[in-house]
This record gives structure tokens, C-alpha cells and sequence, in this order.
């Protein structure tokens, strides 16, 4: 077999780098067929959106792209991976690999460009920028395919039927199915078009492996560490941290909660990291903690510290925490100080501190890293 997505997939198996998932072959079959029918295809780049929009037919001698794919599934099921091996294994020149939110940032700042340079305020800036874009590559792999922004809800359809009018092939991946996109959003009933295009346009299918390779990878080792110093925790955790959130978009976020910001100093593929003093030494309260819990699947925090007696506060609004993520079975992986037991041990709120040890001693159990998160 010649290289391509499913010969690297099955050789990555033979290595024991990778353990068989019938969903994953699967998918890189599908990548596989899609790499074949790429093999002689390449666009008349520049023909196919005017003759849409007026309502021309495509020429008879114009290339019929094939269909692009939509793979989603739950994070840690392999879909970057797998699109990966497509990207590095096809030959193509004009392609492009980039994280969906990036690749919309790119579009708004060509789209301020253009206005910039057109005197009329009313010139209709997505043409030419969908023209350019498939003239840069015709190929376009995107990591993460999400919406919550309105202004990028209202543009998405009519990008995307310039760029499949210019013959421009697609490989998505997502943590939504396609009717989920921007959901409960506003103005959603225009957003509606770009979905059934999404349908038409791609092949969609869903990775459902039941297996998190991100998380199976860590109970191999212990997602507490302990006893640890500062110093010696901070390498271990951003590697834990990047093995969670490997391919994708990592950059700082911050979650609104009753019109209060909540600052993330590291987000990406739902799993956020924080330092002890972020989350427990600032006046957070339940609320903010239970969006934190249903918001991120996994919560990194860099370094818990042994606590004087004197912090209560501390240790009771790391309790609550312990608690809202319990309750949502979201995942902790984090650096200690100390043995968990001694973290609180001789405050007047240690009695009341043991469920929280009690409760990190669960979420440390092989059974509770196997549940799905409640959000």
C-alpha cells in the first residue's frame, strides 16, 4: 500500500505506538479514500463561485471536487491525530492545516484589509476573499470546528459557498455534530443554511470510540503528583497539560459568569489550567467554581500548597471546588506539595477538609476517570 492515512495509522499499531480502535480504522479509511480520489483532482480555481451565484452551470471540462469530510466525536478520540496523517501524506501543494478559530481570525483581518482599501463602503468584501484564499490553498485541513461568535455565524455560509464554488476540498474535525453548531445562538435560524451546506458538502462521521486516549495516557501515570516542589512540578505539569491538549489551540481564556470575568490563564480542547492562587485565593464562590466544572472536562492546577492553619479561607474555597468538580466528574490533574491528607490538617476547618481528601482520593480511581463529564 502506498503511504497514506490508514498505512501510517496501521504502522503506528505495529509499533505499539497506537492500540487498535475500530472507529479510528474507520475513519482513516475514509481519509485514505478521500486522499485516492484527491490524486487527480485539482481545481479551475477562480470559475466556480460566479457561475453559482448567477446560476450557471459548471463547464463540462471543470473538475467535480469530491466530498470533504466532517469527523466528530468527544475529545480524545484520535480525530486530530487521524487528519494529521491525511495532511502529511497527501501531495498536494496548496493545502493548508490550521485551527478553525485562527483560520476565522485570518478571515475578519483580510476582511478589515479590504475595507481599508475599497473606497465604497458597501463593497462586498467575501468574494474576493474566498477567491484568494482558495488561490493560496484549495485544500484546507481545520482542527476544531466551532461557532460562538455571531459575526462569524453570519458570514460563515456565504464563505463557504464561495470556497466550494471555487472547488475547494475540506477535512474538518469537531467536538459537535453538525446540527449542534452554534447552538442556542443568536439569530441561529440564518446560521441554519451553512449547516445543511456542511451536509451536503462533507461526508460526516462521527469518531465514537469509547476510549479517551488523552486521559488513558495519563493514568498510566499518577494525575496527582506529590510530594513535589514548585520547581520540579512546573515541567511535569505543562507536559500532562500538552498531552491533554495536544493539537489544539492553547491561548488564555476567561469565562463570564452573572456579568463577572473569570481569567484562564491556558485553555484548549476543553481542558483549562490554572495555579492554586487563581482559583483559590481570589473571592471565587460556587457559582463560578460549578461553570469552571461544567464548562472544562479536565482542570490542571500547576501547584497546590501545604496551607498554614490560618488560610481557612483557602482551603474552603478549594473544597467547594473539589466539590463542583465531583459532582460534574470533571478531571484534576495536579502537583501537591504535600500528601494530599496534609494539605489543611490542623485549621478549624480540617474536620470538614477530610471529605475533600476523600473526595480527591476518588477522583484519582481509575472508575472515576472513566466517567463521562456532566456538563
Amino acid at each position: 500500500m502506498t503511504d497514506g492515512p490508514l498505512s501510517r495509522y496501521r504502522a503506528k499499531i505495529t509499533a505499539g505506538e497506537l492500540s487498535h480502535d475500530p472507529m479510528q480504522e474507520l475513519c482513516a479509511e475514509k481519509l485514505q479514500s478521500l486522499k485516492n480520489a484527491l490524486i487527480n483532482y485539482e481545481p479551475s480555481t477562480g470559475t466556480g463561485g460566479w457561475r453559482e451565484r448567477f446560476g450557471l452551470t459548471r463547464r463540462r471540462d471543470e473538475p467535480t471536487p469530491p466530498s470533504g469530510l466532517y469527523i466528530y466525536g468527544q475529545v480524545g478520540r484520535g480525530k486530530s491525530m487521524l487528519m494529521d496523517l491525511f495532511y502529511e501524506t497527501i501531495d498536494i501543494e496548496k493545502k493548508r492545516r490550521v485551527h478553525f478559530h485562527d483560520f476565522m481570525q485570518d478571515v475578519h483581518e483580510r476582511m478589515h484589509r479590504y475595507r481599508q482599501t475599497k473606497k465604497k463602503d458597501d463593497a462586498d468584501p467575501i468574494p474576493p476573499i474566498a477567491k484568494d484564499l482558495a488561490n493560496d490553498a484549495w485544500l484546507l485541513c481545520f482542527d476544531e470546528m466551532q461557532v460562538t461568535d455571531i459575526t462569524d455565524a453570519m458570514i460563515l455560509g456565504r464563505l463557504f459557498e464561495q470556497l466550494f464554488g471555487h472547488g475547494v476540498v475540506i477535512v474538518t474535525t469537531s467536538n459537535r455534530v453538525p446540527d449542534d453548531l452554534y447552538k442556542d445562538g443568536l439569530q441561529r435560524q440564518n446560521f441554519l443554511p451553512f449547516i445543511d451546506m456542511i451536509k451536503q458538502k462533507l461526508d460526516v462521521l462521527e469518531l465514537a470510540s469509547p476510549t479517551d486516549y488523552r486521559m488513558r495516557n495519563l493514568t498510566a501515570a499518577e494525575v496527582f503528583l506529590y510530594p513535589i516542589t514548585r520547581e520540579q512540578a512546573s515541567k511535569r505539569i505543562d507536559e500532562m497539560f500538552a498531552t491533554l491538549t495536544e493539537g489544539a489551540r492553547v491561548a488564555p481564556d476567561s469565562l463570564t459568569v452573572k456579568g463577572r470575568k473569570i481569567e484562564i490563564s491556558a485553555a484548549g480542547a476543553g481542558v483549562a489550567k490554572f495555579s492554586f492562587e487563581e482559583l483559590c485565593t481570589r473571592p471565587l464562590g460556587p457559582g463560578d467554581y460549578i461553570a469552571l466544572a461544567t464548562h472544562f472536562h479536565t482542570i490542571v492546577i500547576d501547584f497546590i500548597p501545604k496551607l498554614p492553619d490560618s488560610r481557612r479561607d483557602w482551603a474552603k474555597r478549594f473544597g467547594t471546588l473539589v466539590d463542583a468538580m465531583y459532582e460534574h466528574k470533571t478531571k484534576l490533574i495536579c502537583a501537591i506539595e504535600c500528601d494530599p491528607t496534609e494539605i489543611y490538617s490542623d485549621g478549624d476547618y480540617s474536620f470538614e477538609f477530610q471529605r475533600t481528601v476523600s473526595r480527591m482520593t476518588e477522583m484519582r480511581s481509575q472508575e472515576y476517570l472513566d466517567m463521562a463529564h456532566l456538563t
